[in-house]
């Protein structure tokens, strides 16, 4: 595989991470009631939810321009992965519907595999 195989591999990944994370963003904060529940209760004891949820909203739209910068992206990588393991860890009874995050933070660790050795 020749070098700009490997750099439009690595583009198309950071480009569907940045999107996932981009779209959860844009959603949860337009429609902040769709997305609450996937937050972890016990954290409403520390801060209110909707304040909770709209700042991990802004920093999924954060992380998801840091990846389409492909700036440092071996760090926005292994960021993505744990942001997407802890919501899957977090929402154990909700694998109906965060199954997808697995393969995500899947895709965001080869994206971190492939920005080591490059």
């Amino acid at each position: 595989m020749n070098v700009n195989t490997i750099k439009r591999i690595k583009f198309i990944l950071r480009a569907a991470l940045a999107f996932v994370f981009s779209y959860a963003a844009i959603s949860a904060l337009a429609v902040p009631d769709a997305w609450i529940g996937y937050l972890p209760h016990f954290l409403g004891s520390f801060v209110h939810l909707d304040k909770l949820l709209t700042v991990f909203g802004v920093g999924e739209l954060v992380l998801a321009l840091w990846l389409l910068s492909g700036k440092w992206s071996k760090w926005a990588a292994l960021f993505a992965f744990f942001a997407l393991a802890g919501i899957v860890l977090a929402n154990l009874a909700a694998m109906f519907v965060t199954f997808r995050d697995i393969g995500l933070a899947v895709a965001a660790l080869a994206l971190f595999e492939a920005e080591r050795y490059s």
